[in-house]
């Protein structure tokens, strides 16, 4: 067997109201000031508000930075790290979508370890130690509470990332509770974020994909399928919810390690210069990608067409059952009411040659796919989409 190494968060706490439980189930990690980092959404509507009490209820000061944007920047970050010191902060809470997580991982390693981040930005730099850190998601499709990755805009529409183990958390609080208000374009958006997630770890080339990923990465893919529809149809359903949230991290657990390909780079110019959000992005080249993929991929996607979609599992031609499941993830995108097409995100063909240049630059990514991408297939693949 192929050596690899395998890395994730410490601790998973899973359960409705856990994040209500914060205080007695964290608070000694995180000490007497908490910095919690979030977005002026995720406070409006009082999300983190039974958090807050119950680390309040143990003696803590919490001080809240809610300036969280969607593709947070570099200048969010450091405010956010700025705010940390003016408490003087003894642990970090990152309570929202991915963009908060994010940015609370970065702020506890900077105000943990006092680094410079352009020596931390890219894979194994950023040295530590981090201060004691707690994720809190409230999307089912980052899985961010057990990547080692934060992704922050640099300037323009540039986005830079670090990735290192240092910045997993020691907990991950999974609350389905926090998921039920979720509207259903972003349910829709996230889940299917999270199957591509699932789907690329399986089937990526890089060195260390492994039996775990790749366990993972089938059993969020049987969560996720079964669930999404009446996770984005019946938002109320906790059951559902909870399996979306468990399966979105499963498939976080399976590409922090095996990592994504091709449609992740493909998808990043879209959010870059259009504004696509990110899951959209993704759902929008999905199915193209894995055209493309077929010639080296098929029999991988035919071993996991099944556990995203059961009634694939009848047919016995591996070619077939592959072809069939790229199908399937396309129609389940027209069924959750996404936009399936470039052109309904106002992108046009005058824009494909700047997004596949773009794209180019993902080498990071692109080298994880199972079949090499040039510049012209990056176009041809923009053009399938369109």
């Amino acid at each position: 067997m192929t050596p690899f190494a395998f890395n994730t968060t410490k601790s998973i706490l899973f359960g409705p109201g856990t994040s209500a439980e914060l205080g007695a189930r964290a608070g000694a990690v995180l000490g007497g000031r908490t910095l919690l980092v979030t977005d002026p959404g995720i406070r409006k509507l009082g999300l983190a508000e039974k958090a807050i009490a119950s680390l309040q209820a143990t003696g803590a000061e919490i001080l809240v930075f809610d300036a969280v944007e969607a593709d947070p920047s570099r200048t969010t970050l450091m405010n956010a790290v700025d705010a940390g010191r003016s408490l003087g902060a003894t642990g970090v809470i990152g309570f929202g979508g991915g963009s908060s997580l994010d940015v609370a991982k970065l702020a506890a390693l900077l105000l943990g370890s006092g680094e410079d981040l352009d020596g931390a930005w890219g894979v194994a730099q950023a040295k530590g130690p981090r201060l004691p850190l707690v994720l809190v998601p409230t999307t089912a499709g980052t899985g961010s509470e057990v990547t080692p990755v934060s992704i922050i805009t640099v300037g323009g529409d540039e986005k830079r990332g670090v990735s290192s183990p240092v910045i997993l958390p020691d907990i991950a609080v999974l609350d389905a509770e926090l998921t039920l208000g979720l509207p259903a374009h972003i349910t829709a958006a996230t889940g299917v974020d999270a199957m591509v997630h699932a789907i690329e770890a399986y089937a990526s080339k890089n060195a260390n994909n492994n039996p775990l990923s790749k366990m993972l990465a089938r059993e969020a893919l049987r969560l996720l399928g079964a669930n999404i529809e009446k996770a984005v149809f019946e938002g109320s359903d906790i059951e559902a919810r909870g399996a979306m949230l468990l399966g979105s991290m499963l498939a976080g657990q399976a590409f922090a390690n095996s990592p994504v390909a091709a449609v992740h780079a493909l998808a990043y110019p879209l959010g870059g210069f259009f504004h696509v959000p990110h899951g959209l992005s993704n759902a929008l080249v999905l199915p193209h990608v894995l055209r493309f993929n077929a010639p080296r991929a098929s029999m991988l996607y035919a071993e996991i067409a099944a556990d995203a979609f059961p009634s694939l599992a009848s047919e016995t031609d591996a070619e077939t059952r592959a072809a069939a499941f790229v199908d399937a993830l396309a129609d389940l995108s027209k069924r959750l009411g996404m936009q399936t097409t470039l052109r309904e995100v106002n992108i046009r063909e005058a824009d494909l040659a700047d997004l596949a240049a773009n794209a180019m630059k993902q080498q990071r990514l692109l080298v994880n796919n199972p079949r090499d991408v040039t510049q012209d297939d990056a176009l041809a693949i923009y053009r399938a989409a369109l």
